[in-house]
């Protein structure tokens, strides 16, 4: 595929890690006029944007490209970070990467890097995109530990054409290789783990700032009082971490955002589920499957996935029905759905 796009414009969005700057590199090499970009998006105390703005640069400067800074920091707090606030204030887990993906990496840039004519855009993404038909579909990236393909269920299938996924046909420690090769400055550098753009924190000292510590009681599944929270939106379904609960482990499988309670439990079983609503459909065909569909879905980035049937129930709410029971199904996160390794699309969960 490169080969075949040799000499256009292309613009790689280089975020200072080895994956993005393997992905500028592999472009050069390829013929490519290629441009590196970083995002400025969000900076909380300065220090993590500030090191991966200057990897990144230093990554351009290696491989011979020009080097841009785009300011996204209004849109970003307009598109991502109130989508990720107000989904914790009412109780659920928002996944800030896939709206990231949608709305600012494919939606805002792609338009910006088209608009100063720029041929593509590329990504590190561990993704690949293959013809099917007339049209063009996204695939699981080769290294099943690094595929990225959830996160990108969302995104609008017409620009899949001006996208470019580099890595998307290597292992993680193939990258490395490479970028050893070429002598990049971050062939070493630890993956960037966390919240798209904002990095690895935890999500009380980010959440804080935004929704205030709220003391209520913590419940167990037979009506007892075990202790107190912060606030119901500083935890989520599954988590058994932070509770501070003598006793367990115990799970949180229930919060009430109206009473402020959460609800734990010793048996994790409590929190297997068989079905679960799903709203707001995105699909990369035109009208979207003919339903009742057989997929394999996946509810959260690191699920292996599992068979279900995905079932109409109107016109704006689907139910999903598993095989066998799912542990931790979290409201506000999404259900991607896969056939094989394609990618067919995905939407919100709802209960």
């Amino acid at each position: 595929m490169l080969k075949i796009l040799e000499k256009k414009r292309v613009l790689v969005a280089m975020s200072g890690g080895v994956d993005s700057s393997v992905s500028a590199a592999l472009l050069k090499k390829a013929g490519f006029q290629v441009a590196g970009v970083f995002l400025r998006c969000y900076e909380q105390g300065g220090c993590g944007t500030i090191e991966d703005l200057s990897m990144a640069r230093l990554a351009s400067d290696k491989i011979g490209i020009p080097f841009y800074v785009f300011d996204f920091r209004k849109e970003y707090k307009n598109k991502v970070i109130d989508y990720f606030i107000k989904g914790y204030a009412s109780g659920k887990t928002p996944n800030p990467d896939i709206v990231c993906n949608s709305e600012i990496k494919f939606n805002l840039l792609f338009k910006k890097a088209m608009a100063l004519g720029f041929d593509y855009l590329a990504t590190g993404h561990y993704a690949n995109i293959k013809k099917h038909g007339k049209k063009l579909r996204i695939l699981k990236g080769k290294d099943p530990n690094k595929d990225q393909s959830y996160f990108l269920y969302a995104l609008n299938p017409e620009v899949l054409p001006k996208l470019i996924f580099p890595v998307g046909k290597y292992m993680k420690k193939d990258v490395r290789g490479i970028a050893k090769k070429f002598g990049l400055p971050n062939a070493k550098r630890k993956d960037s783990q966390g919240i798209c753009f904002i990095g690895k924190v935890k999500l009380y000292d980010f959440l804080k700032d935004f929704l205030p510590p709220r003391q209520g009681k913590i419940i167990d599944d037979k009506g007892d009082i075990l202790g107190k929270h912060k606030g119901f939106y500083y935890y989520t379904i599954g988590q058994r971490k932070g509770l501070n609960l003598s006793g367990g482990p115990y799970y949180i499988y229930k919060t009430d955002s109206k009473k402020n309670i959460v609800f734990v439990t010793k048996k994790k079983s409590k929190l297997d589920k068989k079905e679960v609503f799903i709203s707001d459909l995105k699909w990369f065909s035109d009208k979207g499957p003919d339903l009742p569909l057989r997929v394999n879905a996946k509810i959260r980035y690191r699920h292996k996935g599992a068979s279900a049937r995905l079932i109409k129930k109107s016109n704006s709410k689907f139910l999903l029905v598993f095989n066998k029971p799912q542990w931790a199904i979290a409201p506000g996160q999404s259900a991607v759905f896969y056939k094989g390794n394609e990618l067919l699309g995905g939407g919100i969960i709802c209960n």
